[in-house]
């Protein structure tokens, strides 16, 4: 079965660590990272599991829930749960599922037969609270996945939630993002957007840059940049230079120690 972003992530009834579960209700409204490991007792599995385990705080912050999946028995898993803890330095604090007649794991098409057994891949799932699948990465056996980035993109994916605004390459929480085009003159105007945890989103302000929007359109590429580190730097330098040369002011900034000079 070929799950695609976008789709309702199947629900199922399953034994795991902490007992049986139905998914859709343990979940309840909840973000999910649903992810499988090909074994128990194998060293980069436990590395991984150890250190969602150690980032439990840090998904509570995002109101997530994490769950694990493989294809081994449940008291495989809970005689595992002391490694875990002993390499990863935190008590397993999250629900591992077992999934012996693979059923789970053939409907999330966990399973890759050119992998070489019938064990399941390192495959993750990113669930919203609406059940809907948000992202997936699929690790070979071999590649311990980078639970940094995972959460980098549950914090993008509820930033963009919050507010008509995309990230840009190399995103990290608190750095600039970009404006959607969609946005009215008038929302772009002092609108600022405050997300989970206080996250400030600045919208676009077109006087700012010097522009009339009663009597010039945007530029065509419309939604205005958040990249920029400071004036006079980035993709649209020019516009900036230009928007200061005719306001006296740094149009990003809004911080006269940081004003480019000015040619006039």
């Amino acid at each position: 079965m070929t799950i695609r972003l976008g789709d309702i992530a199947p629900d199922f009834t399953a034994e795991t660590t902490d007992g049986p579960i139905s998914f859709h209700d343990w979940k309840d409204g909840s973000w999910a990272v649903f992810f499988s490991h090909p074994a128990d007792f194998t060293p980069v599995c436990t590395t991984e599991l150890g250190r969602t385990a150690a980032l439990q705080t840090e998904f509570d912050k995002r109101g997530v829930k994490a769950i694990a999946i493989s294809v081994d028995p449940v008291e495989d898993h809970k005689a595992w749960a002391g490694d875990i803890g002993d390499v990863g330095g935190t008590d397993l604090n999250f629900p591992i599922i077992a999934d012996p007649d693979k059923a789970i794991s053939e409907t999330y098409d966990m399973i890759h037969p050119g992998e070489g057994d019938t064990s399941t891949v390192r495959s993750v799932f990113i669930i919203d609270p609406s059940n809907k699948v948000r992202l997936t990465l699929t690790y070979p056996k071999s590649v311990g996945r980078n639970f940094d980035e995972i959460l980098r993109v549950i914090d993008a994916l509820q930033l963009t939630d919050l507010a008509p605004v995309s990230t840009p390459v190399d995103w990290q929480p608190g750095q600039r993002v970009i404006v959607s085009p969609a946005i009215s003159t008038a929302g772009r105007q002092g609108e600022v957007r405050r997300g989970r945890r206080g996250q400030a989103v600045p919208a676009l302000d077109p006087a700012a840059f010097g522009l009339n929007p009663r009597r010039r359109p945007l530029p065509r590429w419309g939604g205005r940049c958040f990249v920029s580190a400071s004036c006079g730097k980035g993709p649209y330098a020019s516009h900036e230079r230009a928007a200061a040369r005719r306001t006296g002011r740094c149009g990003v900034q809004r911080d006269s120690s940081r004003r480019p000079p000015t040619n006039d």
